[in-house]
């Protein structure tokens, strides 16, 4: 039926949304509420629970009081959010502690450890990935050793959505894309008692929650969420995915040699495969098919960078911008297009909040001059944002067949960082019309599960269209073959530097 809508859940890092979409991948309705992110110590990022669902609820509300939106023709609710971290609950489906964020980086230690002794080449092998700093298996060892009160009053292992989708439903559950964050065979896909025993995590095994497919009803709206957000109760919950693979299913992405770019707060850089391999600057995890492989090279350095140059630099066009309802960048585009004129030399590196190249790094601006304008600054941040996703796609590039990219993201929207990527990759970089391409993944999801698509295919042949893509300029892509060599040498000129300024920064 043509009337049918679709609600989709996306609980991002700092924002959490409830995008209604119609069966044809509109978006009819969004409801949009910050989540307070806390910083108790040093490295360490977390939220509350309990907020992070009272947002997402009064987000779905928001939602669904939107003008021309009847709750009535809601036929499947999908959740997506961010992968990673930890979010620990107890027996009695309550926080069993704080979620910890994706881009909490407290364990570093033990990840360090894990690397001196072998854990995390014998990861790979088995797991199919080396941990991260935020990795589930990480912040557990971290929490045995740290916290372990808040471990022994943890029943359920969880990640962000599965919390969320828990508080709709009631209903304990994982899907394969977030399982495979740490504890899957990479051969089998199924949980892996032997990953657990690496990480030295056995005794949490009973933790983790059953696996039900992504486009599976992971149980149904509850009685008391009902009247809480407006959702007619009963309607199915699809049981959803992490949003970087909910994003490559908004954008299209569905087979291999598809490229998936999304710069947000992390870049996020992927390909489906229909066999595992095992490379150290990918990670190798389950796709949303069985038999299916998402290999991903993410970091925390893409536009959460350009955000930081906004906020220190951009203020009042900021300001201009949201009172005439535009983008900052109507007005700072012909800024960055004379920067662009002159080649000035301006290197930004985009790791103020993590690197691909160690968990040691940090930002910096090199070459600066005095006759150096703001555009040149800002034309160098987009630029090593490019650079730092082609870090990664090319280990992607390396392993898979690439004949082509689609890109999502904030910084997506900036035409100059389109055309970097497309010249720095080599491949046809596009978009999509729908603006919130993980929420679109997730409603697509909850359409099968609720019974509006028969699979993941249909629904994407339905919802996703594309736009025509920027094509790689051969002048473009030889200066960024040059511009990129330069970025890494510096790189690996300060490579030696970067854990003594991290000491610097934690003794201050």
């Amino acid at each position: 039926m043509s009337d049918n809508l679709l609600l989709a859940i996306d609980s991002g890092l700092t924002v959490t949304k409830a995008v209604v979409f119609d069966r044809h991948g509109t978006e009819v309705a969004v409801g949009e509420r910050r989540i307070t992110v806390h910083y108790p110590h040093p490295h360490h990022v977390e939220r509350d629970m309990d907020e992070a669902w009272a947002a997402t609820a009064a987000a779905i509300r928001d939602a669904l009081a939107a003008p021309g939106v009847d709750a009535a023709r809601v036929r499947g609710v999908g959740v997506t959010a961010h992968g990673d971290g930890l979010y620990p609950v107890t027996a009695d489906l309550r926080p069993a502690g704080p979620g910890i964020l994706s881009l909490d980086s407290r364990a570093v230690a033990v990840l360090e450890r894990w690397q001196r002794v072998g854990v995390a080449d014998e990861a790979l092998t088995r797991t199919g990935q080396t941990p991260h700093v935020s990795a589930p298996a990480t912040l557990l060892a971290w929490l045995a050793e740290e916290r372990p009160e808040c471990l022994a009053r943890t029943r359920w292992v969880m990640a962000c959505k599965d919390w969320i989708r828990l508080c709709l439903t009631g209903e304990v559950a994982t899907d394969p894309t977030e399982a495979s964050e740490s504890f899957t065979d990479v051969e089998t896909q199924d949980y892996s008692a032997e990953a657990l025993r690496l990480f030295g995590l056995s005794a949490l095994e009973p933790c983790l929650p059953p696996v039900v497919a992504c486009d599976a009803s992971a149980g149904r709206v509850s009685t008391e969420v009902a009247a809480e957000t407006g959702l007619p109760a009963g309607t199915p919950v699809a049981t959803g995915l992490h949003d970087v693979t909910a994003a490559a299913i908004g954008l299209g992405n569905i087979h291999p040699g598809e490229l998936t770019v999304v710069a947000g707060t992390y870049s996020i850089n992927e390909t489906i495969s229909t066999h595992p391999a095992r490379n150290p600057s990918v990670a190798c995890r389950n796709g949303f098919r069985p038999g299916e492989w998402m290999n991903m090279a993410i970091s925390p350095a893409s536009s959460a960078n350009i955000d930081w140059v906004l906020r220190e630099f951009c203020q009042r066009e900021q300001v201009e911008a949201e009172a005439r309802g535009g983008s900052v960048f109507d007005t700072l585009q012909p800024e960055i297009e004379r920067a662009a004129e002159d080649r000035a030399g301006v290197f930004f590196h985009p790791f103020l909040y993590g690197s691909p190249l160690s968990d040691r790094a940090s930002g910096g601006l090199f070459g600066l001059k005095g006759w150096h304008t703001r555009g040149h600054v800002l034309l160098a941040v987009l630029e090593g944002i490019a650079y730092n996703h082609r870090t990664h796609v090319d280990a992607l590039k390396a392993a898979f067949p690439l004949e082509r990219a689609r890109a999502a993201g904030g910084g997506v929207r900036n035409p100059v960082l389109r055309q970097r990527f497309a010249d720095n990759f080599r491949l046809p970089v596009g978009t999509v019309s729908a603006n919130e391409v993980s929420a679109l993944g997730a409603a697509v999801c909850a359409g099968v599960a609720g019974g509006v698509y028969e699979g993941i295919d249909t629904g994407v042949a339905e919802a996703v269209h594309p736009a025509a893509p920027h094509e790689p300029d051969p002048q473009g892509a030889e200066a960024a073959d040059e511009g990129y060599a330069l970025y890494r040498q510096l790189a690996k000129a300060l490579e030696p530097l970067w854990p003594k300024l991290s000491d610097r920064e934690v003794r201050q």
